[in-house]
C-alpha cells in the first residue's frame, strides 16, 4: 500500500490494509506464522549469583569478564547491593543451564576436584609462539 508505518495510517487505511492482507493470505500469497517468545529469565539473588560463580570455579574478575560486566558489578550483585537486570539475567540463566558454554566459547576450563579430592585448576596455559 504505502511506505508509512502501520501506526501512521488512518483507521480507514489500517482496515483496508488488514482486508488486503486477509485476501492475500486466502490466496496463499501471504503466509502467517506464530512465534512463541521465551519467558523472561528468573530473578537472580545474591546467593544464586555467588553459587553459580563458585560452581563455575571462577573468580569475580573472570566471571565479570565472561559476562562482559565490571568486577565491581559482580561484587555488588553478590553483596545484594544491586541485582542483575535484563541481559545479565539471561546470561546467568544460560550459564546455569549449560555451564559448558563457557568452555565452548572461551576455552576456559573451570576448577574441578582432582582424584585426591583437592581442587585443581584445569585451565590450559596458552603457549607463546616460537620464532623459526
Amino acid at each position: 500500500m504505502s511506505n508509512k508505518g502501520y501506526e501512521e495510517l488512518s483507521v480507514f487505511q489500517q482496515i483496508m490494509q488488514g482486508l488486503e492482507d486477509g485476501i492475500a493470505h486466502s490466496r496463499g500469497q501471504l503466509s502467517l506464522r506464530t512465534t512463541t517468545l521465551p519467558a523472561p529469565p528468573p530473578p537472580a539473588s545474591a546467593r544464586r549469583v555467588a553459587a553459580l560463580r563458585r560452581k563455575l570455579g571462577m573468580s569475580q574478575s573472570v566471571f565479570a569478564a565472561t559476562l562482559n560486566v565490571s568486577p565491581k558489578l559482580v561484587q555488588s550483585w553478590e553483596q545484594g547491593l544491586r541485582r542483575p537486570l535484563r541481559g545479565d539475567l539471561r546470561l546467568i540463566q544460560i550459564l546455569e543451564k549449560d555451564p559448558g558454554i563457557v568452555r565452548a566459547l572461551f576455552g576456559y576450563r573451570s576448577r574441578t576436584a582432582g582424584s585426591d579430592g583437592k581442587t585443581v585448576n584445569r585451565r590450559r596455559r596458552r603457549q607463546s609462539p616460537t620464532l623459526a
